[in-house]
């Protein structure tokens, strides 16, 4: 049986392998730093300290109430457990304190009403079958006939949380009624006023003074506990001496570790202390001062006691006898009152304390009951105010949604809301939205009045008290921003909740109000414009029916806009009045403030044209007076540019919005004209009744106003609506001309625009006269069309980008739909022969068509070639001129059938940027309408049907004559003259035209030539292949090296041959200014713009110019000198000829040479042909050469570097990532016997890599740059390289394909690294913060985006040369280059700027990319795992690695912000679940972060700690919020569990997370002691560490993949879901047993050997699962059971062997760290890599069902090594638990004959076993480990029962069986034949069984016959193993020294001696 190769990172031992390993060693501390050794190191018992209360944010204060004993009631009062139970019940009362502390995240991705809160319990508090029953009832009467049990656990719930609400606030009512007694009542004056007033005010200074006074008694409080402690340390340290080792041998465990008692010790000195201190202590307290030294830790840090929580003072309650006492440290601040202690946090907030209350509570301080009494008035109050506020826990849409974020849902930008949501979302907003003057209203008495109520009312129903400062602010924002006070609310509120402004205290002053006013300001532009917006995606989908928000669409804007036309009347008077608004007075005193206004006021402006825009696009219909009013306000404001403040927007971006506003209103011009509708055979309707009066031809006054204001307005800028309206009247009058009788209402309309007949045949009809006048070249239509194509941000998303622009949605298809239906209007209105300018036209019909993106123009070509071209002669006349001018005229047929593929525009375009090209990726129904245009353009071309060319009139006669004239018609020069030919003639590119044929004059005949049109089909590619062949034919000829070469061109014929044979020159094809460059250049893009990405298309193509096969052609061709050359070697040879010649200035190959290396790029996803492409770039060497030789170096880098232009290189960069994704997709199809097209491969890639790393990698920071942005994309491109080629080749495999290639790769960037090679890839991320920065500064928004693609690029490869370093042989654990750069301070500029910018850490710009949201959500995700990689990778550094904390700027703000992150719900999953990784790895590999991880600060040992603390040198930062406690990732963890049954239910992954950082906490208890002391003795926290250890799994799901689903938006098995989460709730439960089993370890050991060994709480808690024997054997039998499945792998191995046997999973296999990889279908065998492997191998059907029964496999064995995986680790931790806690259980009465049992059940599983491999042998170690702890919890025993004998006796005989297994042979283990070997712990479960069975025999008729038999049997196997064992052992001993053999020795001499 073939083995599975096993993964190394699931064979490694976790780090509590020496806990499991060694059997006997219980509490033995495992080793997790390098530099400290723990192992023996043991902690005194001390008192132990009540638990802390763990301090909360709450609305409303709270009451603590008496501790209480495990063995007492339940107390309902406790105000801790009553929010507990409210925050269950799925109320969240932080809302809106989380949101005052939430930092705006531009890009965050909001995922909108996902519970924000904890969720709900199992089990409710209240009994569901009376509320079920209810429930029911009043359903039946509401003909409800079914409620689900669901409904009545939820109203349960309910019913809970506002019954909880409600007893909170009683507490609340009943302390405000109590503490706000006056002492007595205030005297009178004689008039009845009160002689004096009790006002509370807010005196800082008395807050401050009192704060302090607080933490001066804490600090006294913590210099206490310090000399405790260190008094205890150097007890302890004199007490190591005399501690004596156990004895016995490792077998001996019978007796308990005992002691004296401890005595108390004299005090020692420093000195002493030092000299008795053990060497770990010495360590750890040096490297404590080493950190101070090295500027780690806050100079107060040494206060380490103010790690916990200030506790919380209770009353006295009566002595108990399992009551924990308080340490004198706990008690220096006595309770005198029932309401809690001072601190920091609350000690200040209440300023009026009664003295009455006071007093009685100092003498009732010796009472029990000291609980606050809450009267039935607190409860009568408290409902009668929630029944006036209403419900505040209710959460509003219209503060959490901004409108951004709803424009956002809306554009399909975001994700996480229904259609449902979105419609409750918007419906609120109906108001605002149809108010486009002034969404946010005017202010008015009514809303200043309900603000000043203190309750608002919104229009969603939600109720919300304002309080004094709010409204204060409220009012302020109102009056700046002139709007209404509830939208001021609003406004303030919301951006308060999504930008998370910090209030820092409850001012009033007007400076703060003004600054909350300027923060702001921003937002509120921001939303005033989005509000706006949010109507366009839904005037967008109204008219899609497939649009994604169709149906909201369909069911908002009837309500939005009930009037369509009102609506747009309400445009057009916003707009104006905007235009014409002066500066606002609250802003006109400051110029800048002005200028910000104005800029904002034009901006509503320009999205006001927009609105006007889509609603006019299809929502409202074009009637006369809209369409007179429209052209109105556009000719009144002359297109936006008269402005009221005009002065205000003379800088760049005020020009630009102008001029967007221009470019809208000429689209709204031609829009409402309808022209396409017009054009309609019956788009124009005249007559005295029409049929649709909402049309504006219906109204003839309105036609007479257009036409006045249109014809008086013939500026350049207003030609597009001259000729528009010239094409409407064109239509009118071919309309009049049909009718016999026009209606009286248009004749006189009618006769002022059309000539009538007794006037004159010379007077021509208005429409051509308005046509001829706008199409002259004075006017300027075409330029103008030009250049909004290409350079306004409404038609070029660049163009956006770069300037910032405020439209929308840039380069919308609606906009250049109306301008494709202004042309088609245009060519029929004039023919285009008539044109004057068809070169112009060309252009611009190039533009429109294809100088876009291809999702903007893919539509349109498809619509025109599908509907337009079918409409008549006149919109495709434009190729029919070309075509006939073909190919005299190459390149206007050429460029106009390329701008047609639908492909958009090319990499040589100014217009195209690779960060929009990559915005706007081809989707699946882009590509389909790009197909279908590239297949029309192919077929065109494949047929043309005429041929023109230029003859001499010389050649027409003499007896020689080659063509003849044929007259027809009075006139030589007329139209009817036509030319035949009298023989035949072949033309450039094969066809030859027969003789007599005819061709058409397209000249006049009057000079020495004359170009014919001949009637001719032929393929016009083969005629763009011959320009190709021309062009090299004619440079090599140029360059002196005809003789060298033969001709290249298509086979000619000689001179005697009968057709005469025509070449290239002979047509009279023109060159232009470009020369024959500029052609092939044309033939290039045309040729890739068709094949590109069309694989099908791109064949036939290439089969449609490969020469004829048959007889004659072969005859024909007998005489050629040579034989055509392909497409591959044309493009090869072009290359080589435009790089091969210099051209010192102004390199003009630019464009040529990129189109070549495109085709190459294109030819290589082709199978049939990429082999060529590879051979040609083989042999050709100027491509990759250096810079002595002539080639791309040499010439094409040294022009770019000139220009500051890189074309080419990005063009060279893409033919090399084509070259490296064609080499590793054919891996598999190469055969295993041919070697060479290997090595051929390698070679070229070789070269490749080579030139990019040596050329352009570390050389091009250096290089000049017109555009920053093309910096950033080459190093994107190169990095991305890099990171392909280390996924494809990972250099840890041995026999990965191409491993010479990836050896390079690591090679320059780790092993062999040079600082040349890592300063690209550290300088980007040392300096982007600065760069982003300021490129969103300055609105370049393009390059930003270019940047953050570098920033991921860079990231990724990063991470994986670091992880590969991880797996590289120990001793190469010197810190490499790449991370001593990361370590090191870089310059921040990076070369951007000056030199003298101050340097930066990367490490610490990689933990800002975290927290940022300005750099999208890809580059946090990879810069947390950067950091991870990071921190594992100098872990494991020798001899003192290097730390991440120590290359931090602010270590406690950056550990804050990475807990916020964890415990803010709506960040990404997958960056929470990051940062939890790295907390916790760092938690286990640095103590210094570790520590600041789990407190929130330093506490590191202070210089100063040895001066008396006073007051007075106290430094004055100590005061204040510099004090403020951070919540830590203890305290998150902690809180997480709250809520751990819905996260197992809906999150386990987050869950499992969560515990893993909580387990590793544990591990390094000792370290932690102090800190998580409250945590151990929080009965909370065990029960629900209990509860998850006790929580069933379930039944493993089926991991046989079945089909395949998509899920967010990835191909995945359809199990894999259910297998991932079952696999993550077994890691849950996993890490919960061994929290419980540390914990236990943990505890102080008694040190006398009399008394009980104390229990500790975790131990208490889970105590019950080892007393229930059903859920004990069902829990642990879950653990010992294993799915794992190598049938699966035997079956792969099956398929592969036959179907791809070239195809090897060890280069499938995951290079990830196993903490980064997910459970499921990728688990261990990446299923991206199997899928680029076998796409080439997909020929037909039946080999695509071959390929996908190989995923279907692989995936399966993923699914299954995920659940094997998981349950390997559950019985680790089960062998860890019971080895953790045998003192306690095994002395439990009747635990041992359920252990016997449940060790009889897992033996025979073990015994039973009959699969193979390595993987086998290691769970079967495992269950071994399993059952051994099981043994050793049961022990020996002398008084045994039946039933214990019996379960033994099946013990013995299943052992037996497990020692004779021959699937899993002991031997092999002994051999050392197994990965881990498992025969120690089958010995030590020997020496068990043996010797007990002993015990059994010499107790008398306890075993019979049988009995004995079976233990016989058993002993002599065992005896032969032993026997054979001792002697394997004793042989290797002689030849080498190994602990493990002597540790084997130890358990055979146990076992033999047995």
């Amino acid at each position: 049986m073939p083995d599975i190769p096993i993964d190394p990172a699931l064979q490694q031992q976790p780090q509590h392998a020496a806990t499991v390993t060694a059997t006997y060693s219980h509490y033995q501390y495992s080793q997790h730093y390098p530099q400290a050794a723990y192992a023996h190191y043991q902690y005194a018992a001390t008192p132990m300290t009540q638990p802390q209360a763990q301090q909360r944010q709450q609305t409303t204060p709270t009451v603590a109430q008496p501790a209480t004993n495990a063995n007492s009631g339940i107390d309902t009062a406790d105000v801790a457990t009553l929010n507990d139970a409210l925050g269950s019940a799925g109320v969240d009362l932080r809302a809106e304190e989380e949101s005052l502390h939430r930092t705006y995240e531009t890009h965050q991705s909001y995922r909108l009403f996902e519970d924000r809160s904890r969720k709900q319990p199992a089990t409710p508090a209240f009994d569901t079958r009376f509320i079920g029953a209810t429930m029911r009832a009043i359903g039946t009467q509401h003909k409800v006939t079914k409620v689900p049990e669901d409904s009545v656990t939820y109203l349960a719930l309910a019913l809970r949380a506002r019954l909880q609400d409600l007893l909170t606030a009683m507490i609340v009512a009943a302390r405000h009624r109590t503490d706000t007694k006056h002492d007595r009542p205030v005297p009178t004056y004689e008039d009845g006023t009160p002689m004096w007033t009790v006002v509370v005010h807010s005196d800082l200074a008395k807050q401050l003074a009192a704060l302090e006074k607080a933490e001066r008694e804490e600090e006294m409080k913590i210099r206490r506990e310090r000399k405790e402690r260190s008094e205890m340390a150097a007890a302890h340290a004199a007490n190591l001496a005399a501690q004596a080792s156990g004895s016995g041998n490792a077998m001996a465990v019978d007796e308990e570790e005992g002691g004296g008692t401890k005595k108390k010790k004299k005090k020692e000195g420093p000195g002493v202390t030092a000299r008795n201190m053990s060497e770990d202590v010495r360590k750890k307290m040096s490297n404590a001062v080493a950190s101070q030294a090295a500027g780690i830790g806050g100079k107060y840090a040494w206060m380490t006691a103010a790690n916990n929580p200030t506790v919380t003072q209770k009353p006295k309650t009566p002595a108990t006898p399992g009551a924990a006492t308080t340490t004198p440290a706990t008690t220096s601040t006595p309770a005198t009152t029932t309401a809690p202690a001072a601190s920091t946090a609350t000690s200040w907030a209440r300023p009026y304390v009664s003295a009455t209350k006071a007093a009685a509570s100092a003498a009732q301080a010796a009472e029990t009951d000291t609980r606050t009494v809450i009267t039935l008035r607190d409860a009568l109050f408290q409902v009668d105010s929630v029944s006036m506020s209403g419900e505040t826990s209710q959460r509003s849409p219209l503060i959490d949604v901004t409108y951004q974020q709803l424009h956002s849902f809306l554009s399909g930008r975001l994700e996480g809301a229904s259609p449902d949501q979105i419609t409750q979302i918007i419906k609120p907003r109906i108001e605002q939205l149809r108010n486009v003057a002034r969404p946010y209203g005017k202010p008015n008495s009514a809303s200043r009045t309900v603000v000043e109520s203190g309750t608002v009312t919104f229009a969603d129903g939600v109720k919300v008290q304002v309080d004094d400062i709010t409204k204060e602010f409220t009012v302020a924002l109102s009056t700046h921003f002139d709007i209404d006070e509830v939208q001021a609310l609003i406004l303030l509120r919301s951006f308060l909740y999504n930008e998370g402004l910090t209030l820092s205290g409850p001012r009033s002053d007007k400076s703060f109000v003004d600054e909350l006013v300027a923060v702001i300001t921003p937002f509120y532009f921001s939303e005033r414009l989005f509000a706006l917006r949010t109507l366009i995606p839904l005037f967008r989908a109204q008219q899609n029916a497939a649009d994604p928000v169709h149906a909201i669409a369909a069911d908002n804007l009837p309500a939005i806009i009930p009037d369509g036309r009102a609506f747009a009347d309400g445009l057009v008077d916003a707009y104006l009045g905007k235009t014409s608004a002066g500066v606002p007075a609250p802003f006109s005193a400051d110029p800048r403030a002005a200028a910000r206004w104005a800029k904002q006021n034009c901006k509503e402006q320009l999205v006001l044209l927009e609105l006007i825009f889509w609603a006019m696009w299809g929502y409202v219909p074009c009637d006369g007076a809209l369409v007179m009013r429209l052209y109105e306000a556009a000719y009144d404001t002359n297109l936006g540019s008269s402005q009221q403040n005009t002065t205000l927007l003379l800088d760049d971006e005020g020009a630009q919005v102008l001029q967007d506003s221009a470019a809208l209103w000429i689209l709204i011009t031609v829009e409402i004209l309808e022209l396409e509708r017009i054009a309609e055979p019956d788009g124009v309707e005249i007559s005295t009744s029409p049929s649709d009066t909402s049309f504006y031809v219906s109204s003839p006054d309105s036609l007479k106003r257009i036409h006045a204001l249109v014809t008086s307005n013939s500026g350049s800028q207003h030609a597009c609506a001259y000729l528009a309206w010239a094409f409407v009247l064109s239509r009118l009058h071919a309309k009049a001309q049909e009718l016999d009788v026009v209606p009286d209402a248009y004749r006189s309309f009618l006769e002022t625009t059309l000539p009538h007949h007794t006037r004159g045949k010379d007077r021509e009809p208005t429409h051509t006269l308005m046509a001829r006048t706008a199409l002259s070249p004075d006017v300027g239509l075409f330029k103008l069309l030009l250049t909004l194509l290409t350079s306004s941000p409404v038609f070029v998303t660049a163009v956006a980008w770069k300037t910032g622009s405020t439209v929308t949605d840039p380069n919308a298809i609606a906009f250049r739909s109306v301008l494709k239906g202004f042309l088609m209007a245009m060519v029929e209105l004039v023919p285009v022969e008539l044109i004057p300018d068809f070169d112009a036209l060309v252009e611009v019909w190039v533009a429109l068509f294809g100088r876009s993106e291809s999702q903007s123009v893919a539509g349109i070509c498809k619509q025109f070639w599908q509907y337009d071209w079918h409409q008549g002669i006149a919109r495709r006349a434009i190729f029919d001129v070309a075509r006939s001018r073909f190919p005299i005229h190459f390149r206007p047929l050429v460029r106009l059938l390329r701008a047609m593929t639908g492909s958009g525009f090319l990499d040589t375009d100014p217009l195209s940027t690779t960060a929009s090209a990559d915005f706007s990726r081809v989707t699946d129904g882009d590509d389909a309408d790009q197909e279908i245009c590239s297949q029309h353009v192919f077929y065109y071309m494949e047929k043309l049907p005429t041929f023109s060319l230029v003859i001499p009139l010389s050649s027409c006669s003499g007896p020689n004559a080659v063509y003849e004239r044929v007259q027809y018609g009075r006139s030589a020069s007329g139209p009817g003259l036509t030319y035949t030919n009298a023989r035949a003639v072949r033309l450039p590119g094969g066809s030859i035209i027969p003789p007599r044929s005819t061709g058409r004059l397209l000249s006049s005949d009057g000079g020495d030539f004359v170009a014919v049109c001949w009637e001719h089909e032929y393929s016009g590619w083969k005629v763009v292949i011959d320009v190709l062949t021309e062009y090299v034919t004619r440079r090599r000829m140029c360059a002196g090296t005809a003789d060298l070469y033969q001709d290249v061109t298509f086979g000619r014929t000689g001179p005697g041959s009968l057709p005469l044979t025509l070449r290239l020159e002979d047509v009279g094809m023109e060159m232009g200014e470009g020369g024959d460059e500029v052609l092939a250049t044309d033939a290039l893009d045309l040729i890739r713009s068709v094949i590109q990405d069309m694989p099908a298309i791109a064949e036939e193509l290439l089969e449609s110019l490969e020469p004829p096969q048959d007889a004659s052609s072969t005859a024909n061709n007998s005489n050629s000198d040579s034989q055509s050359p392909d497409l591959v070697q044309l493009t090869t040879m072009i290359l080589e000829e435009a790089l091969s010649r210099p051209q010192a200035r102004n390199f003009s190959r630019t464009q040529l040479v990129t189109s070549a290396m495109s085709v190459l790029s294109a030819l290589l996803t082709l199978p049939k042909y990429s082999l060529r492409v590879w051979l040609y770039i083989r042999s050709t060497t100027v491509l990759f050469s250096s810079v002595e030789t002539s080639g791309f170096a040499s010439v094409a880098l040294a022009a770019e570097r000139v220009s500051g232009q890189y074309t080419m290189t990005l063009a060279l960069l893409h033919l090399v990532q084509q070259l490296l994704q064609e080499a590793f997709a054919s891996v598999l199809t190469i055969p295993p016997d041919n070697q060479r097209l290997r090595q051929v491969k390698e070679d070229v890639l070789l070269r490749a890599a080579s030139f990019v790393y040596g050329e352009i990698w570390v050389e091009h920071l250096g290089w000049k740059y017109v555009q920053l942005g093309d910096r950033f994309e080459i190093g994107k491109r190169i990095s991305s390289l890099y990171s392909y080629i280390l996924v494809q080749s990972p250099p840890a495999i041995d026999n990965r394909p191409f491993p010479a290639l990836s050896q390079a790769i690591i090679d320059a960037l780790l092993h062999r690294a040079a600082s040349s090679a890592i300063h690209p890839l550290v300088s980007a991320i040392a300096a982007s913060s600065h760069i982003l920065g300021g490129l969103y500064a300055s609105r370049r928004f393009g390059d930003a985006r270019r940047l953050i693609f570098l920033l991921e690029s860079h990231l990724q490869l990063i991470r994986l040369v670091l992880n590969y370093k991880q797996r590289m042989p120990s001793q190469n654990a010197k810190p490499s280059l790449l991370e001593q750069a990361l370590c090191s301070r870089v310059a921040g500029g990076a070369g951007f700027s000056d030199s003298t910018r101050a340097r930066v850490e990367p490490v610490d710009v990689l933990a800002n990319f975290v927290k940022e949201r300005d750099v999208g959500t890809v580059v946090p995700l990879e810069a947390m795992k950067v950091l991870h990689a990071l921190c594992a990778s100098l872990s494991t550094a020798v001899p003192s690695p290097p730390t991440i904390v120590g290359h931090l700027a602010n270590p406690e703000a950056t550990v804050a912000s990475l807990v916020r992150i964890v415990q803010h719900p709506y960040d990404e999953l997958a960056l929470r679940i990051a940062v939890w990784n790295f907390i916790t790895l760092a938690v286990d590999k640095e103590p210094a972060l570790s520590n600041l991880f789990v407190t929130g600060q330093f506490h590191i040992p202070s210089i100063k700690c040895k001066e008396k603390a006073t007051p007075d040198n106290r430094p004055e930062q100590d005061t204040g919020d510099s004090k403020k406690k951070q919540t830590s990732a203890l305290e998150v963890a902690s809180d997480t569990l709250g809520h751990w049954k819905d996260l197992w239910d809906a999150n386990p992954q987050l869950l499992a997370s969560v515990l893993h950082f909580l387990h590793v906490v544990w591990q390094h208890g000792i370290e932690h002691k102090a800190l998580i002391d409250a945590t151990q003795q929080n009965e909370g926290f065990w029960d629900r560490i209990a509860a998850i250890a006790k929580e069933e799994l379930g039944p493993d799901p089926d991991y046989m993949t079945r089909a395949f689903i998509t899920l967010d938006d990835e191909r995945r098995s359809d199990l894999h879901e259910a297998v991932s989460v079952q696999a993550h709730r077994g890691m849950v439960k996993s890490y919960a047993l061994r929290i419980i089993g540390q914990d236990v370890f943990l505890q102080p050991r008694p040190t006398g050997s009399c008394g009980p060994i104390p229990k500790p709480l975790s131990y208490t808690k889970s105590a019950p699962i080892f007393k229930m024997d059903d859920q004990l054997n069902e829990l642990v039998l879950e653990a010992a059971a294993t799915s794992y499945d190598p049938s699966l792998y035997d079956r792969l191995t099956e398929q592969v062997s036959e179907k791809f046997p070239t195809l090897s999973l060890d280069h499938l296999r995951s290079q990830d760290p196993l903490v980064e990889r997910e459970f499921g279908d990728d688990f261990v065998f990446s299923p991206k890599l199997l899928r680029s492997r076998l796409q080439l191998c997909s020929t037909d059907e039946e080999s695509g069902n071959d390929i996908e029964a190989v995923e279907k496999q692989v995936a399966s064995i993923n699914l299954n090594l995920s659940l094997t995986h998981t349950q390997i680790e559950l019985a680790e931790a089960w062998q860890f638990l019971y080895k953790q806690l045998l003192p306690f259980i095994r002395v439990e009465a009747g635990i041992r004959p359920p252990l016997l049992a449940l060790a009889s059940t897992i033996s025979g599983g073990l015994a039973a076993e009959k699969r193979q491999g390595d993987m086998v042998a290691t769970i079967h170690g495992t269950r071994l480990g399993v059952l051994l702890s099981i043994l050793e919890v049961a022990w020996f025993s002398t008084a045994d029962t039946t039933a214990e004998v019996n379960s033994f006796i099946t013990l013995v005989s299943n052992v037996h069986m497990i020692l004779l297994n021959e699937a899993q042979p002991p031997s092999q283990s002994f051999l050392g034949k197994l990965p881990v070997p498992f025969h120690r712990t089958l010995l030590q479960i020997l020496y068990f069984v043996i010797r007990q069975s002993r015990n059994l025999i010499l107790r008398p008729k306890v075993l019979n016959a049988s009995k004995r038999l079976t233990v016989t049997e058993l002993v002599d196997a065992t005896v032969a193993l032993v026997v054979d064992a001792l002697r394997l052992t004793f042989d290797a001993a002689r030849t080498r020294l190994d602990l493990d053999l002597d540790r084997d020795m130890e358990l055979l001499v146990a076992v033999f001696e047995q």
